[in-house]
């Protein structure tokens, strides 16, 4: 059981002004290439992992954004942390709201 939740919003700023949604893909292909289960929602990305392999993802992110041309990238980040043996789901948390 994973210990770890991490939500995660990548905000680029873009070199000419043009379209983020691209710099967006980019930090959403790390994630998918890392194998960390992932649910893509609209305004953010939840991750399920353990704690220092997340924020080492969220470190990827940030070098695939730069290195694709973005000269910053502002992130904001959600972590909830359970180190039991029980750990967190993001399919637990949110069980009851599902059809």
């Amino acid at each position: 059981m994973a210990t770890t939740l991490l939500s995660i919003q990548v905000i680029p700023k873009t070199p000419n002004g043009e379209d983020s949604i691209p710099y967006v893909d980019k930090a959403i292909e790390v994630i998918q290439r890392s194998g960390v289960k992932y649910e893509v929602h609209a305004l953010e990305t939840t991750l399920e992992g353990e704690l220092p392999e997340l924020l080492e993802i969220v470190r990827q992110m940030h070098d695939a954004l730069t290195e694709a041309g973005a000269p910053s990238v502002i992130s904001q980040i959600k972590i909830a942390h359970y180190p039991t043996p029980d750990g967190i789901s993001m399919e637990r948390l949110t069980a009851k709201y599902r059809p």
